[in-house]
């Protein structure tokens, strides 16, 4: 009755840290809707630059903000071990390196003019796509440093004040869309280029928001952020960095594998593409979930191994793995009984509808190997275990799962070429791949401890 008891309550606690972070999640993704549909409004011209724009600015977005998720496990560990004090060397680490990120990723976004040649992009599209690169820019080192005050709120389990300032975020970007892509308010129209500057501005809003949170919130009066400078000497980057990088690499392989198959079904037609992207659109929206309970995961287990409590982060990760295969069979199960009606959300193609159909059939299988990837992933972020993670991902999604997709999509090596379907039957095979050795490892990491 008591081991009942301590489930149900792991269960309530982890669902408050992670209902915020699954509003904040969508907030961040409705911003990308928002874009796409009132520059989509505006010309096709300026929605294929916003397109093509997100495909390069996105995955360094991701893999800089991957790095800056070592905020999180650090922070929390020392508020599970009560040295509140401590977190402020921590804030100061990654604010450092997120300037620096945020600094290096305007220099190359100023500079993407020669990729944009290399892929033969219209020329006309290309200075358009590049004129919204260089305005989304200048907001990254704003959203970078945000990363770390969001990831060091959340270390501390606070994460409703950044579901709030996310939803701010979105409200605020509505109106500046509207503004910079007409030109009202006596500004000029700028088109989809607009999108960037308004995208921008709400970058350096939300930081602003952030700074002020920090700053008022009675969570912090203890850390004493404020009181001197929180620039942290440069020897102790190295153990932020140590647990940092491997968890932008594993999301820069994750997202550069779904660009790269975007591009290998490129010439099969729209009808092809259109049904993958739909199918992706939709699942993306569908991990957010998952996703959510495993940014949770890494807090509560945190917490737990920071106040020595071994068996408690045991019981957290356990708890936690089997929220999301409980979210896993409602969301498999919907994808299977209403897929036709899902996809008719985005199309009205009887074609692409038949295709996205199957594929949506396919993906719902993999939703079990998803969740039990994403939440061990979480769990060993919260075991400050990243490294043999990064590993596991890079093999299973470009040693296998790619390979293996190319030769089911586009050869007739195994089987007759099976276009889309191939490489969505491939992700099943990989991420089925990826949860079995996460999970071990999740299993082998529980029974040690935490990482150094």
């Amino acid at each position: 009755m008591k081991q009942y008891c301590n489930r149900w309550t792991e269960v309530r606690q982890l669902l408050v840290i992670g209902w915020p972070i699954i509003v904040a999640q969508v907030s961040q993704t409705g911003m990308g809707f928002v874009d796409t549909l009132m520059s989509g409004r505006y010309g096709p011209q300026d929605l294929a630059a916003i397109a093509i724009g997100s495909s390069i600015w996105l995955p360094i977005f991701l893999a800089s903000s991957g790095v800056l998720m070592a905020t999180t496990p650090l922070v929390a560990h020392l508020v599970g071990g009560n040295q509140l004090t401590r977190t402020r060397e921590v804030l100061g680490q990654g604010g450092l390196i997120a300037l620096v990120l945020g600094v290096l990723s305007v220099l190359i976004l100023h500079n993407t003019l020669p990729l944009l040649q290399w892929m033969a992009v219209d020329p006309e599209l290309a200075v358009k796509t590049d004129s919204y690169l260089k305005a989304i820019s200048w907001g990254f080192p704003a959203i970078l440093m945000y990363q770390v005050i969001r990831s060091f709120s959340e270390g501390f389990g606070k994460t409703r004040p950044i579901m709030k300032i996310a939803i701010l975020g979105l409200l605020a970007n509505i109106p500046l869309n509207y503004v910079l892509i007409y030109g009202k308010l006596g500004l000029p129209e700028l088109g989809g280029v607009g999108c960037g500057w308004a995208t921008a501005i709400v970058m350096w809003l939300t930081l602003g928001a952030g700074i002020l949170y920090l700053r008022r919130s009675t969570t912090f009066i203890e850390c004493r952020l404020f009181q001197s400078s929180l620039l942290p000497p440069i020897q102790t980057l190295g153990h932020f960095l140590r647990l940092g990088l491997p968890i932008g690499m594993a999301l820069l392989i994750e997202v550069s594998m779904f660009a790269i198959i975007a591009l290998l079904l490129a010439d099969l037609g729209e009808v092809i593409v259109g049904a993958h992207q739909v199918t992706l659109s939709f699942t993306g929206m569908i991990f957010m979930i998952p996703l959510s309970i495993s940014m949770a995961l890494t807090i509560r287990v945190g917490h737990r191994l920071g106040a020595n409590k071994q068996e408690g982060a045991r019981v957290s990760a356990a708890t936690g793995v089997m929220i999301t295969i409980g979210f896993a069979v409602v969301s498999a199960t919907t994808m299977v009984l209403f897929a036709p009606q899902i996809v008719s959300l985005y199309t009205d193609s009887e074609e692409i509808i038949e295709i996205a159909v199957r594929l949506i059939g396919i993906a719902a299988v993999f939703q079990f190997s998803d969740a039990i990837q994403v939440s061990c992933a979480g769990a060993l972020r919260g075991y400050k275990d990243t490294n043999i993670p990064l590993l596991i991902v890079f093999i299973a999604y470009w040693v296998i799962g790619l390979p293996l997709g190319f030769m089911l999509a586009r050869t007739d090596l195994l089987v007759p070429a099976m276009g889309a379907e191939g490489f969505w039957i491939a992700l099943v095979i990989a991420l089925t791949i990826a949860a079995a050795m996460l999970a071990r490892r999740l299993i082998w990491r529980s029974r040690i401890g935490a990482a150094n």
